[in-house]
């Protein structure tokens, strides 16, 4: 009867931890693009439109900050996990279902590299 595995190897944590790495450099200069975006309060030449045109463009651009700002706070939370996550890599707890105690796929972990359960624990959480 073979063994089941309790934690990745070594080997594997590196490989998820370049794989991290590389998420969280990406989601890093996404994070800096939206807050550049949030931030710029560059007059788009409006001084000579109508003023129900401004009007409309000025609430068009307030959404529009108001969205950039929800989709920060989200990447912020994102590059929280992935840094979680490289914690628990250090740790050589990374992979381990805080449910079950059992592996999460590794396929799973490709895809959600912060994920801290398994798909059968996910489900069942519903």
């Amino acid at each position: 009867m073979e063994k089941e595995k309790i934690r990745y190897s070594d080997k594997e944590l590196e490989e998820f931890r370049v794989l991290i790495q590389s998420k969280i450099d990406k989601a890093e200069e996404d994070l800096h693009i939206l807050r550049e975006q949030f931030t710029n309060n560059m007059d788009n030449g409006t001084e000579d439109t109508a003023p129900s045109f401004k009007s409309f463009e000025e609430g068009s651009e307030t959404m529009s900050k108001e969205a950039n700002a929800q989709l920060a706070s989200r990447q912020e939370k994102f590059l929280r996990d992935l840094r979680a996550a490289l914690t628990r890599i250090s740790n050589k707890t990374y992979g381990i279902c805080k449910v079950s105690g059992k592996l999460v796929e590794k396929e799973r972990l490709k895809l959600v590299p912060h994920a801290t359960m398994s798909m059968e624990a996910k489900l069942k959480q519903r």
